[in-house]
């Protein structure tokens, strides 16, 4: 049921709107009920007004059912004054039936009593997924609900990323739109945000501290505008990035000479909690000829040379890998063997999605592609290189038919995406981890 007004919320008894606001009247009816009604109007309804109720409604349910967007900063600090480096945290970014695949995740992590997942979406998913960051929570908290999961939730704004042409045309306009973007998510309870300058590094330069000036200094003005905006009793999880994934392997010279950079310029505001590094990957990996997925050989050595020096000298959790989903799956474990703080996760979820979409939906799909992207298609691509590196793109023009896809479908789609879960879960060591999140994070 798509709701169209206060009537309409209040049919089935499981919410009531009074003049001193919403209440979950009855937690089962609005479990079993009220969670596909809401995100149906969320993501169908075309009244703007009720969309603004059921995003109102779902901060209601966030507090009725214990399941509240937070900060991992406290955990991210133990990490480096504890060296609780034993396990890495997945940060998982859901580009489509995201309340589905949240659900899955939920699933997983209550198997293994899990806590200390990520989950995140960066500023171009934000845009051709269609998913502006209260909606994103939104289908995240309601799979929450719906899966029985209470504790903590953390969700990121991934790759708030500095785009060097609009930024070279135009410094304080390409800032300022991240600053509206970066005060949008905060308000919709994203509580961990990564600062991605690194674009903005220049090779060029002779000195090292001169190659990452211009990233350092955007991320610490960045970082300082978190500061003055984030809400009150909550230390936003902030974190920066030295190398920009799919270019050359960051060094220990680069990431002093960041941290030097940025700590000069931050005095008086709490810093980042962790730095992204480049070691090998790319985002949704290398895509040969075929469509698949080149075999990428990770430089582990760098990432847990880089943790150490993050923790040791400067007091982060350490490094965060980019761009790992595609890996092979006997590269998984390695992470927490080598002290990795953080690996995000994205492209091979998309994956599963499309393996399961209907062949007349796909077709489509791609229909369109060939009509909208031929922009992006190189003379030398074949035609499965175009679909795999472009297919993202079609995610938010066609969230209607995918979020429509019936019941059977999207519950053989979440089934697959558990035991993909149940995977990296394991290998990342997060078992038992909701009670170190207990632990350090008092919500």
């Amino acid at each position: 049921m798509i709701y169209k007004n206060e009537k309409d919320f209040q049919k089935n008894g499981g919410i009531t709107i009074s003049d001193e606001g919403i209440t979950i009247t009855d937690r089962e009816i609005f479990r079993r009920e009220c969670v596909d009604d809401l995100l149906d109007t969320i993501i169908l309804g075309d009244s703007e007004e009720a969309r603004e109720l059921a995003f109102q409604t779902v901060r209601a349910a966030a507090r009725e059912f214990c399941v509240v967007p937070y900060s991992i900063q406290s955990l991210y600090e133990a990490k480096a004054k504890e060296n609780l480096i034993h396990f890495t945290v997945p940060a998982i970014n859901l580009r489509t039936l995201t309340s589905v695949l949240a659900g899955s995740v939920f699933r997983s992590a209550k198997k293994i009593d899990a806590g200390a997942f990520i989950f995140e979406i960066a500023r171009s998913e934000i845009g051709y997924t269609e998913q502006r960051p209260m909606e994103y929570t939104s289908h995240l908290i309601l799979a929450a609900v719906r899966e029985g999961y209470e504790g903590p939730l953390f969700i990121q704004g991934d790759h708030f990323q500095v785009n060097p042409k609009k930024f070279k045309e135009d410094r304080e306009k390409e800032i300022g739109t991240i600053k509206n973007l970066i005060i949008d998510a905060i308000d919709a309870g994203f509580y961990n945000i990564d600062i991605d300058s690194s674009t903005l590094v220049d090779l060029s330069k002779e000195s090292i501290t001169e190659q990452q000036r211009l990233n350092f200094e955007v991320c610490a003005e960045l970082n300082r505008f978190i500061r003055d905006n984030q809400p009150e009793g909550i230390t936003v999880s902030v974190g920066g990035e030295i190398g920009e994934v799919g270019k050359q392997n960051s060094t220990p010279e680069e990431l002093r000479a960041f941290m030097d950079g940025f700590n000069d310029l931050n005095k008086g505001y709490t810093g980042i909690s962790k730095v992204s590094i480049q070691t090998g990957t790319s985002h949704g990996g290398v895509v040969l000829p075929d469509g698949t997925i080149a075999k990428v050989k990770i430089d582990f050595d760098t990432l847990k040379n880089l943790s150490r020096i993050a923790r040791e000298e400067y007091g982060m959790s350490g490094a965060v890998q980019h761009g790992a989903s595609t890996l092979p799956k006997d590269a998984f474990d390695h992470f927490p063997a080598n002290e990795c703080a953080e690996v995000h996760l994205a492209t091979q979820f998309q994956n599963i999605v499309y393996d399961y979409l209907p062949v007349e939906l796909r077709d489509k799909i791609y229909a369109w592609l060939d009509d909208n992207m031929q922009a992006e298609r190189k003379p030398d691509m074949t035609d499965d290189q175009f679909y795999y590196k472009t297919r993202k793109k079609a995610l938010g023009p066609f969230k209607k038919e995918i979020h429509s896809l019936p019941r059977e479908l999207k519950d053989k789609i979440a089934a697959a995406m558990e035991e993909e879960y149940d995977f990296l879960f394991d290998k990342l060591n997060i078992k038992d981890s909701r009670f170190i999140v207990n632990q350090y994070i008092q919500v």
